[in-house]
């Protein structure tokens, strides 16, 4: 890589925050390598920004697929300086008992169990150097709560717990933070707010602020849960 290139891996990098960072970081001259669950979202992510770009067809819910994917994308560009876990899904609105034991066990996988995944595989190779930051997409809702959304708070409020109890565990020099990437008009707050999402900033404009923000975190941020003001 490039002086002052940074290598940047991000889980659910077809649409939306992940998309949108995956555009900027790679607009500011950074290697991205990032994974979604969409043949058909990462065929257009990676056709849009091409090479030295990696983008793979991978579920964060799979362990063995992330495994050899992390093995892949460290072979060749080495362990990441940033890595991003984005990957998550939300539930329908409705009350928590009336969401089936299928619906809440796939929100579960994806929003824990996937960060858990992504993070058992990649950050030994990030420990060996001593260097890098995980950031682990929380939310507003994993920091408060409301009707309607139990099993996505749960799983949120569970994402700040795990990040700052790896901050506890990682040598110096490293940093584990909960983002939260504060209010956006994605497909997800659409599902929630209708058409009021249109009140807030889409995912282009928001990752203008946030690219630069997220590359600034440093050691010095382990541990804190943060907001992209």
């Amino acid at each position: 890589m490039d002086k002052g290139q940074r290598h940047i891996v991000i889980t659910g990098v077809s649409r939306g925050l992940g998309r949108a960072l995956a555009r900027r970081f790679s607009a500011l001259g950074h290697l991205v390598s990032g994974c979604a669950r969409s043949a058909e979202g990462i065929a257009r992510i990676a056709a849009e920004l091409g090479a030295p770009h990696r983008f793979s067809v991978v579920d964060v819910v799979d362990d063995a697929a992330v495994g050899a994917w992390a093995d892949a994308v460290i072979g060749e560009a080495g362990p990441p300086d940033l890595l991003i876990n984005n990957a998550a899904i939300i539930n329908p609105m409705k009350p928590l008992w009336e969401i089936s034991a299928a619906e809440f066990d796939a929100l579960i996988d994806i929003n824990l169990k996937g960060v858990a995944n992504v993070i058992r595989h990649f950050v030994p190779a990030m420990i060996q150097r001593k260097q890098g930051v995980i950031v682990n997409m929380s939310s507003g809702w994993g920091r408060e709560t409301d009707a309607g959304v139990a099993p996505y708070c749960c799983s949120k409020w569970g994402i700040e717990g795990l990040t700052r109890s790896l901050a506890q565990e990682l040598p110096n020099g490293m940093a584990a933070i909960p983002l939260n990437p504060g209010i956006i008009d994605t497909d997800m707050l659409r599902s929630c707010f209708g058409e009021e999402a249109k009140n807030y900033p889409d995912a282009e404009r928001w990752a203008k602020t946030a690219a630069p923000f997220l590359l600034n975190l440093s050691a010095k941020d382990n541990g804190k849960p943060l907001t992209v003001s």
